[in-house]
């Protein structure tokens, strides 16, 4: 599948880093460096422009080695872009660790995923079909 993107950052285009990759690092793309304080949130734009087919999403989500290494993290994880969106896409990253966390032009901030989805119509109905978990919600299903 091909996607039409307009890159007005100086950086590549995201890319799939392994044969067996879901997703694409997306990199900052930003002026001068940005300090996130701990608990700190902001918004890292990429540069990055895309023209989806109706029927996908791309899903923003952090990158692992970021949220295990520096507490860093998508805070709307997953971020959604939707098909009709034309502007630049920007990461909204939070700072869950003690320390600040710099982020530089050109970091891998977070990575994209393009999903194929539907779009569903409600049936309203008066009762649902019984299930063996039920209503079981939350742990009901246990740890072990």
């Amino acid at each position: 599948m091909q996607i039409k993107i307009i890159n007005k950052s100086s950086h590549k285009l995201p890319h799939y880093e392994t044969e067996a990759s879901a997703g694409m690092d997306l990199r900052a793309n930003i002026s001068e460096a940005i300090t996130l304080k701990p608990l700190g949130r902001c918004i890292v734009k990429t540069g990055l422009f895309i023209e989806l087919p109706l029927g996908y999403e791309a899903q923003v989500r952090p990158r692992s080695g970021l949220a295990i290494k520096k507490g860093i993290t998508v805070l709307n994880s997953p971020g959604t872009i939707d098909a009709d969106y034309r502007g630049e896409i920007g990461v909204i990253l939070v700072n869950l660790s003690n320390e600040d966390f710099t982020i530089e032009n050109g970091e891998r901030i977070a990575q994209m995923v393009i999903s194929k989805h539907e779009h569903i119509s409600w049936q309203e109905v008066e009762i649902l079909e019984e299930t063996t978990r039920g209503k079981g919600g939350f742990g009901s299903t246990g740890v072990k």
